[in-house]
């Protein structure tokens, strides 16, 4: 896996981290329900990136 590949990969999966806590602080405060949906929509989404983000590294690392 390349130095670039790397660091893409892990600024995705501190992505996700920083939505899921954002979503989960939003949740246990008894914030807005819509926000709360919204980011873990978007940590859907990002995890859905990051993944097909290692499928790729992956399969090129074989190749």
């Amino acid at each position: 896996m390349s130095g670039t590949s790397f660091y893409i990969i892990v600024i995705l999966m501190i992505a996700v981290l920083v939505v899921l806590l954002a979503g989960l602080r939003n949740m246990l405060k008894g914030g807005d329900a819509n926000f709360s949906n919204k980011m873990m929509q978007l940590r859907v989404f990002l995890q859905f990136i990051a993944v097909v983000a290692i499928v790729i590294v992956v399969y090129f690392a074989r190749s």
